[in-house]
């Protein structure tokens, strides 16, 4: 199995554009084969990278050297075979055959060999151009050598390219004596070498940066300030703060669309995506251009105080100032700092991924060695209410069954309740208070112990409105993605989902806070997906089938356990890997009501939602409240937003009066406007009094109160 696919790498990011072979994204070759012992061939494989090395890439057997050497991760070992030709690393062909154990190796059952090798590297090898990157990305090292003036001195990079890889920072004890050495070795003065490379360093860095987060921007990616968006914003503001160093004057989402240009016959969707892209490095420009403008005020206070490894690296994770910015100010201020050679490979390692959490996940532990899963009628109808089942097991008041049509805590729902009764003596009847899975087990946990036994047979009773609630605000929750994806872009991603009785929320991936006027496009695009009447269908496929059927994307609600997955599509409109409760049509949903949208991390949107009759009850509710303040300013409805704000600021001004001891008429505190407002008008009035729409008739009380006294 042979698997091209591009990779993102942070830990290389102070190499790149010095050795002229390292990338933060590069394409990997793959070759990999899982095989049992008695197929298992190194010979063949050994024989196929050779064949390679000749055929593909035209060497003659004395310009190959192979370096064996053995390879560990994962829990797995074994010995391995470096491939080189003339001083350059072309690839590495592991032979996975043991697997780690506390008592020693012990020999895999099922063989695999493991190779990988960059693209770049042999495209590079065998074009023989000065650095990877003039053979990666030609056009847009062409663009930014025009667009700086940059004369890359071919003579120099002649001598020095052979020696570059020396400085390879992850293997170099002492970088200073190092650029020592290639400085003597290539023949130049140490500061004019350093000068020369870290100047075409740069350019490269900003060609490959750039290309970087055109492909990870396109995937959905978002820069942030956690897990692998905050190592996006690293690669983002390196690159603008080597446009500021050397002044150039470069428009880095013009070199965006020439890479896309570029690689459309490889990957076409990059120039697809290009808009969103654009969009998104707008607004990170001007969150960098915000951060620079705060870095000299920052740098004054500082100038006194000892700006250290640990200083640098504390401002660029809290304020995102980039240290060269640092180095630049403080030098105005004639004090010198000294930059960490690995600066970048260090910021990278304070952030480690964070993986997708469900707020609703629940789980418990218990002995249920040996026992079979448990058959989950609630997939053959949503609202199905009652099934029949064995008891397997009794753990205080766990009880489990063979089969249940109660649905278990999980994938961002809340579980059924219900009733246990025994069948023989209905009289004997539990409340179910909560219901969860443990592996492929459901648990049902009892209000009391219960006192029926094993295998005796039971009445499994749920409460079909709940259970028509979560299902309406589980439909909900995919059809709000949809539109959101619609609306706003194909970015948006779900990063997080809970469902409740009485409202939804859902988290997606998004580079800056929804607008008023993007919510209400949200809200009508779900509910044109509930009127639109579209058929819902839940089937189980085998994994692999259903990944080449649907795409990766199924998987929005993060990795799903098994080889079986469950997929409810809307036709024509959305496909998730997904165990909830669903219904079979998109009109069952209802009415949907968007509550509010709040950013709850700088690359994450929280939507809040109602659908069906939680959504009505919404309505209501928010109805009376707009009724009561109506009455209480005795205005219509639409009048409310300008009559509050008019009462906002002259008990605002009343307030300042009677601290300074002005009097004031009942003329001066007389409410009269009487505009008509377009919109939401409980969230503009409860926007201009500062509180939760629910607080606003109480707030207005207060306010008319405080004015009459």
């Amino acid at each position: 199995l042979v698997v091209p696919q591009l990779c993102l790498r942070f830990n290389d990011i102070d190499n790149i554009g010095i050795t002229g072979a390292h990338y933060s994204c590069f394409d990997m070759i793959g070759q990999h084969a899982f095989m049992k012992p008695s197929e298992w061939s190194q010979a063949r494989y050994f024989k196929d990278i050779h064949n390679w090395l000749k055929q593909g890439l035209g060497l003659k057997n004395e310009e190959i050297k192979f370096h064996e050497d053995a390879w560990a991760g994962g829990g797995n070992f074994g010995p391995c075979m470096e491939y080189f030709s003339r001083g350059l690393e072309l690839g590495n062909q592991v032979y996975m055959l043991y697997e780690v154990t506390p008592s020693g190796s012990k020999e895999l059952n099922l063989k695999v060999l493991d190779m990988g090798m960059g693209h770049e590297r042999n495209a590079w090898f065998t074009q023989g151009s000065s650095t990877s990157y003039e053979t990666t990305f030609p056009t847009v090292v062409e663009k930014l050598k025009k667009a700086t003036g940059i004369k890359i001195d071919s003579e120099l990079m002649k001598k020095f390219l052979p020696y570059s890889s020396y400085l390879n920072i992850d293997e170099v004890e002492d970088i200073d004596k190092t650029w020592k050495l290639v400085a003597e070795k290539t023949g130049y003065n140490v500061e004019e070498l350093k000068k020369q490379v870290s100047e075409s360093a740069a350019l490269y860095s900003i060609a490959e940066h750039s290309r970087a987060l055109l492909v990870a921007l396109s995937d959905g990616a978002l820069p942030s300030n956690v897990g692998g968006g905050y190592n996006l914003r690293v690669l983002f503001r390196r690159a603008m703060s080597l446009m500021d160093k050397y002044n150039w004057k470069i428009e880095f989402n013009e070199l965006c669309k020439l890479h896309a240009q570029y690689l459309k016959p490889l990957y076409p969707e990059l120039s697809e995506n290009l808009n969103e892209v654009n969009e998104i490095l707008n607004v990170e420009k001007r969150k960098y251009e915000t951060t620079r403008q705060k870095t000299h005020e920052i740098i004054s206070k500082l100038i006194n105080e000892k700006i250290d490894e640990k200083k640098l690296l504390t401002l660029y994770d809290s304020q995102g100032i980039a240290p060269e910015l640092i180095k630049e100010e403080a030098e105005k201020l004639g004090k010198k700092i000294k930059i960490p050679d690995n600066f970048y490979a260090l910021v990278s390692e304070m952030h480690e991924k964070h993986g997708q959490e469900h707020e609703t996940k629940r789980e418990e532990k218990l002995d249920l060695e040996g026992f079979p899963e448990t058959e989950a009628l609630y997939y053959d109808d949503p609202f199905k209410t009652k099934s029949k089942g064995k008891v397997l097991k009794i753990i205080g008041n766990n009880v489990i069954l063979d089969k249940t049509v109660a649905y278990p805590t999980s994938g961002g729902q809340l579980n059924d309740l219900g009733t246990i009764s025994l069948i023989k003596n209905d009289d004997i009847s539990y409340k179910i208070i909560d219901v969860f899975k443990q592996g492929n087990i459901i648990v049902h946990e009892l209000n009391e112990k219960p006192k029926f036994n094993e295998n005796d047979e039971v009445m499994v009773a749920i409460d079909i409105e709940r259970r028509k609630q979560l299902a309406q605000h589980h439909t909900a929750t995919h059809i709000v993605g949809t539109a959101a994806r619609k609306v706003l872009g194909n970015h948006i991603n779900q990063a997080g989902a809970k469902k409740t009785r009485e409202k939804a929320t859902l988290d997606v991936t998004h580079y800056q806070s929804l607008s008023d006027e993007e919510i209400k496009k949200i809200e009508n695009e779900a509910n044109k997906i509930v009127n639109s009447k579209t058929e819902i269908i839940k089937k189980f496929y085998p994994r692999t089938e259903a990944e080449k059927k649907f795409g990766m994307n199924i998987y929005q609600g993060g990795a799903v356990p098994g080889k079986k997955l469950r997929i409810v599509q809307i036709k024509g409109l959305d496909t998730q890997a997904c165990g909830g409760t669903h219904l079979n049509n998109t009109s069952e949903t209802g009415k949907i009501k968007i509550l509010k949208s709040t950013k709850i991390s700088d690359s994450i949107v929280r939507i809040e939602f109602t659908a069906g009759k939680a959504a009505e009850k919404e309505l209501e509710e928010k109805s009376k409240i707009l009724e009561e303040a109506a009455k209480l300013l005795g205005v219509e409805i639409d009048e409310l937003p300008s009559r509050v704000q008019e009462l906002f600021e002259k008990w605002k001004k009343s307030r300042k009066a009677a601290k300074k001891g002005i009097k004031l008429t009942k003329e001066d505190l007389k409410l009269t406007k009487k505009e008509a407002f377009k919109g939401d008008v409980l969230a503009e009035i409860s926007k201009i009094l500062q509180t939760q729409p629910e607080h606003v008739t109480k707030t207005i009380k207060r306010f008319l109160e405080e004015l009459g006294g």
